[in-house]
């Protein structure tokens, strides 16, 4: 699917919820044109632009609609926010027990201090509470229009309901992260077209229950893989692993796994396989290198991936993704080799030395994985699991200068004088382990702008059939039948080459360490660990930040904070701010 071009990115969409920037949950849409007014006079008909009034009329206008929807969605991945702190950067790892803020362990940014920075004042927490709430106002707008159409502009019913699916999946997939994030939140599933200051937070089983609604019918009438109109658009078995997640929130295990069971024994397979284009920089490679390699998320022959987000940089509308600037570690920021030369001189462009070594971009080291998540989930199985292979993760680096001594020896601290070097910045922002899954060495486009810039070009998984085989692996550890969960897990370390656990020592800890092994730099952590009850538990046992030990999270961080601006506005019903607040 092709992101919509700058000119394009849906004046539908921009204009449905222009003024919610301001008025975060508060969305008003279409105040001045929509109001009701007994005087008709106020009534207008767009002729010469795009409103929900008019844009909606035919099946191109709602395809654009949905293509509006892939493109918020996207944003939300990542856009330029506050502080450059998207989901997939914040929910996906920090602050969690599998990583730290590493460029800053000891800053107010990036959940490096839980007590400082989640407050309902906070610019980003209140960034993601009203972007969320954006989507779902987009999504209601699409699905009223769809209900709403003539069905003489579809081919067939099942035309419609694919595209009614499709909207109701990425409405759906929003509640699944605000409800275990912020509890208790308002259920809105009408377009809102006037102001509303009486927003009240619905219980939670009610927000559920519209979810399993809304996502059944989905996986009921959205199309097998192969069959939609474009990469990135969206198949059944994304609705049925979402589903399977909803189920789990409510401990309905086996429900959650005959949801999974669909996705896994459906039209898609764990790519056991080489396949695909990869550049083997730095070791022989592997099919789970080649899962990551550039083009090879969206291609034909992967069929393991549910969900795939499209950045496509080189094309008017395309993004890029902060992957290599916000996993890898600033290598290039050490300064001098042990005799006073340079360490890194990197690539020249325009003629200029960049600084950028081994073509993996200019990361900033905003995640730093955690000792648990960097050596201890390896150790049963250090040289067997390919997930821990060189060419997956990278632990050694090279001083990459010819006019010093050390040029091409591996990095190595203790060469340094004592009391020369912050052994801090050292080990949480200079050199870690580089999980090369938003890497793409050796492929940085020639264009200046865009070379070393710290970002990957290529697209990101939102879901992989990997994670539904561990979906139901939890659902089986729920229903007390460990043999099934082990073999779940067991596809998914055959494919690794790492040794098989037995069903005895199957538990929800091993399915997080798994999940981790499989899943780090993918998954959204933050949701994993609530949905398990585990977070305070894992974060205070593995988040081994320096500074703020556990990243100084506090028992009410359990929920985030609504944001105050969502709260002062709703001036006609009072809204209850989260414990702790």
């Amino acid at each position: 699917m092709n992101p919509i071009n700058a000119d394009q990115k849906i004046e539908i969409m921009n204009y449905s919820y222009k003024i919610s920037k301001k008025l975060a949950l508060l969305i008003v849409v279409l105040a001045m044109a929509f109001t009701s007014c007994d005087n008709d006079a106020l009534d207008e008909t767009p002729l010469d632009f795009l409103a929900p009034k008019n844009a909606f009329e035919s099946v191109q206008g709602i395809r654009q609609g949905i293509t509006g929807l892939h493109a918020s969605v996207r944003d939300i991945w990542f856009t330029d926010g506050p502080n450059q702190d998207s989901f997939a950067i914040m929910l996906g790892s920090l602050g969690t027990d599998v990583a730290f803020h590493g460029e800053n362990p000891g800053g107010n940014r990036k959940l490096a201090n839980y007590e400082a920075e989640m407050t309902s004042t906070n610019a980003q927490f209140t960034f993601f509470w009203e972007t969320s709430y954006r989507v779902i106002q987009q999504a209601n707008i699409l699905i009223d229009a769809i209900n709403k159409s003539d069905d003489d502009i579809w081919s067939d019913v099942g035309e419609k309901d694919a595209f009614l699916g499709e909207a109701l999946f990425f409405r759906a997939w929003v509640y699944r992260f605000l409800v275990p994030l912020y509890g208790a939140v308002p259920l809105i599933t009408e377009p809102i077209t006037f102001v509303k200051t009486d927003f009240e937070r619905t219980p939670i089983q009610e927000i559920y229950a519209q979810l399993e609604q809304d996502l059944i019918f989905a996986a009921e009438n959205l199309p097998d893989p192969g069959s939609e109109e474009g990469p990135g658009r969206i198949t059944q078995g994304a609705a049925f692993h979402i589903l399977s997640e909803v189920y789990l929130d409510q401990s309905k295990f086996q429900l959650a796994a005959d949801a999974a069971s669909m996705a896994i024994n459906g039209p898609y397979a764990l790519m056991t396989e080489r396949f695909g284009s990869t550049i083997e920089a730095f070791g022989s490679g592997d099919v789970f290198l080649d899962l990551f390699g550039y083009g090879n998320q969206s291609s034909a022959a992967n069929t393991e991936a549910l969900w795939v987000i499209q950045f496509e940089p080189l094309i008017t509308g395309g993004l890029r993704f902060p992957g290599e600037r916000g996993w890898g570690p600033a290598y290039f920021r050490m300064g001098n080799t042990p005799d006073g030369f340079k360490a890194f001189r990197g690539e020249l462009v325009n003629g200029s030395y960049t600084g950028y070594l081994d073509t993996l971009g200019r990361p900033v080291s905003w995640i730093k994985p955690t000792n648990y998540m960097a050596y201890d989930v390896w150790q049963s199985d250090w040289e067997n699991d390919i997930r821990n292979a060189e060419h997956n993760i990278k632990r050694k680096f090279y001083y990459d200068n010819p006019e010093s001594a050390y040029d091409g020896q591996e990095v190595d601290f203790s060469l340094y004088p004592e009391g020369s070097r912050d052994a801090i910045r050292d080990t949480c922002q200079y050199i870690y382990p580089y999980f090369l899954k938003h890497a793409d060495p050796l492929n940085h486009f020639d264009d200046p702008g865009r070379s070393g810039g710290g970002y990957n070009h290529k697209d990101v998984y939102a879901i992989r059939l990997a994670e539904t085989y561990l979906l139901r692996a939890e659902a089986y550890v729920g229903l007390g039948n460990t043999a099934l969960a082990a073999d779940d897990i067991n596809a998914i370390r055959n494919r690794a080459n790492a040794t098989p656990v037995a069903a005895a020592d199957v538990n929800l800890d091993y399915i997080l360490d798994e999940r981790a092994r499989e899943l780090y730099a993918e998954e959204f952590r933050h949701i994993t660990l609530r949905r398990m009850g585990k977070f305070l538990e894992k974060v205070r046992l593995h988040n081994n930040n320096p500074i703020y030990p556990a990243c100084n999270v506090q028992d009410y961080n359990v929920l985030f904070p609504i944001p105050q601006s969502q709260i002062d506005l709703n001036i006609d019903l009072q809204f209850e701010q989260n414990p702790g607040y």
